[in-house]
């Protein structure tokens, strides 16, 4: 596949990850919705299945959608390194095109939302308690398991001799990584968010700060910026590293 098809189609199904994701927390958080106050199942199940839509439409590019999934996937020796840096720049893209997205839908609500300079955490993550050493061991192990399912995860194999063919999880198409990304944000997404995604919380942040124009909007804690980026990286590293030095069957 081309650079560019790569580009086209990673911004594509992360521009739709990210505005559907953003946008069942502002539908949650934002006072004039139909889904204020939903609750954190809610914005749980949102973003799993924003996962299955993007993926979807990103299926050309083989529906990386995430730096931590294209690093892994790479260091596994699935996805060429000359090919990487094109995944990033589309996944940065498609997550800063999505979250404008988000704003222009819910563009009436913001401007009406009492609580303008509390906005921040419908585009990025933040900690419930701020210890970035901790922080970035709760983002390390949710993006483990995430690629370590799409690593190890049982695949398609054709029948032999008649028999039956194995199915593994192939069947489930997207769905099955939007079913981990439900139970990573149900059982490990208290602590931090479950950014689980750079591209997700980075590309975001800087849609809203330095273009989305909402009018009191807070600051885009640069500060804490750096965790939901580096955790995914370590953990898809260690989970491609893992997959490296498991025995074949």
């Amino acid at each position: 596949m081309s650079a560019g098809s790569i580009f086209i189609w990673e911004m594509l199904g992360t521009s739709v990850l990210v505005l559907l994701g953003t946008a069942v927390v502002a539908n949650n958080t934002l006072r004039k919705t139909i889904g204020n106050g939903a609750g954190f199942l809610f914005i749980t199940f949102g973003w799993a299945f924003a996962v299955f839509a993007g993926a979807s439409l990103a299926a050309p590019s083989g529906a990386h959608i995430n730096p931590a999934v294209t690093l892994g996937l790479a260091i596994s020796g699935q996805t060429e390194w000359a090919d990487v840096p094109i995944y990033f720049a589309g996944q940065m893209v498609g997550g800063v095109l999505g979250a404008v997205l988000c704003w222009a839908t819910y563009k009436l609500q913001f401007d009406d939302h009492p609580e303008p300079g509390l906005t921040l955490g419908i585009f990025s993550t933040a900690p419930t308690i701020r210890k970035p050493a901790w922080n970035l061991v709760t983002e390390i192990i949710g993006t483990f398991v995430l690629v370590a399912w799409i690593l190890l995860t049982p695949v398609y194999e054709p029948a032999v001799n008649g028999e039956v063919p194995t199915f593994g999880n192939s069947a489930l198409g997207y769905a099955g990584v939007a079913f981990v990304v439900l139970v990573i944000g149900t059982s490990l997404g208290g602590p931090t968010g479950y950014a689980i995604n750079p591209a997700r919380d980075l590309g975001p942040r800087i849609a809203y700060a330095f273009i989305l124009p909402i009018k009191g909007k807070g600051k885009a804690d640069w500060s804490y910026s750096w965790v939901p980026v580096v955790g995914p990286l370590v953990g898809a590293a260690l989970a491609a590293l893992m997959f490296l030095v498991l025995p074949t069957a």
